[in-house]
């Protein structure tokens, strides 16, 4: 079973998603519970007419008991600068949600989808106490493929010619990697002008969203369903994702966008590739980014 904590758009479209493809029964958890089961209701007709699976809609959240994987994309309040400004929002939600996790679904991979994620993961892995490789954050795979969309745009080649990876901080210090940038298989070095428009481009791509339509949707739901389905289906990819480091790259104590291979395990393993050394220098600055905003949340538990 899969469960979803929040019926929001993101939320939503991620069931559709699940349900549309019949991987395994949903739960979608929402308070008011009415958004759940109308959501619910309406994805119904997304059923395979072979399926088995179904799709529950509810408030409860005992619903998520035994669930293999559960996916956290409860959120409130507005983003007015920066995502960080959903922290004071987020975080008491967040408690609530990760101690129902513990209690009722403690064996499960939980990937978390609420902003600001770096933080969000880093919370739901403390406040659960589950293994680091259990806990995963999405934000780093979205960035990755704005990322690569914003190469292919910049040279009329389609995106799935360009390979390119985005580390560090879902947020305004992440690091495009442009070093290890291939199209076709091949190194692809990019000018001066073409590396700061990209990387200017990718930090604004979700304020562009928020203007023209209101929120990122299908990139989030599709990226996290990719993670989904590779948990439980065991099928081995190699993703960036916020997770917790214990040395990696030189850090510890906090979670940060890196590429990692994720199977049935959840995460393998964190993959350590090589930096330019203005790239180790920036995800340098993104991780002391990310720790003091670590050290600036005043949490009831002591971290």
């Amino acid at each position: 079973m899969i469960s979803i904590i929040g019926a929001g758009r993101v939320g939503s479209a991620l069931a559709f998603l699940l349900t549309s493809e019949a991987l395994d029964d949903v739960v979608l958890v929402n308070k008011p519970k009415n958004k759940a089961i109308g959501e619910s209701l309406d994805i119904m007709s997304a059923l395979p007419a072979t399926t088995k699976t179904t799709i529950t809609g509810t408030d409860e959240m005992n619903k998520i008991k035994k669930s293999n994987i559960v996916v956290i994309t409860a959120s409130a309040g507005t983003i007015k600068d920066e995502r960080t400004d959903l922290l004071s929002f987020n975080v008491p939600i967040i408690e609530e949600i990760s101690k129902d996790i513990r209690k009722f679904a403690d064996d499960a991979k939980i990937i978390v989808v609420t902003n600001p994620v770096d933080i969000i993961t880093y919370q739901v892995l403390k406040e659960t106490e589950f293994d680091s490789h259990s806990v995963i954050g999405m934000g780093s795979s979205l960035d990755s493929t704005r990322y690569r969309y914003l190469i292919a745009k910049e040279l009329a080649a389609k995106q799935n010619q360009i390979e390119g990876i985005v580390m560090g901080e879902h947020g305004n210090t992440m690091v495009p990697i442009f070093s290890s940038v291939k199209i076709d298989g091949k190194d692809l070095e990019l000018d001066k002008k073409q590396r700061s428009q990209i990387s200017t481009e990718l930090k604004n791509f979700w304020r562009y969203l928020i203007a023209y339509k209101g929120e990122s949707v299908f990139g989030a739901a599709k990226n996290t369903y990719d993670m989904v389905k590779a948990i439980f289906l065991d099928k081995q990819i190699f993703v960036p994702a916020q997770v917790y480091l214990d040395g990696e790259y030189g850090f510890n104590n906090l979670c940060m966008g890196v590429p990692v291979v994720l199977n049935g395990k959840g995460i393998d393993k964190i993959t350590e590739i090589s930096l330019s050394a203005s790239e180790s220098e920036l995800l340098g600055i993104s991780a002391l980014r990310i720790k003091e905003i670590i050290e600036k949340m005043k949490m009831e538990k002591s971290y």
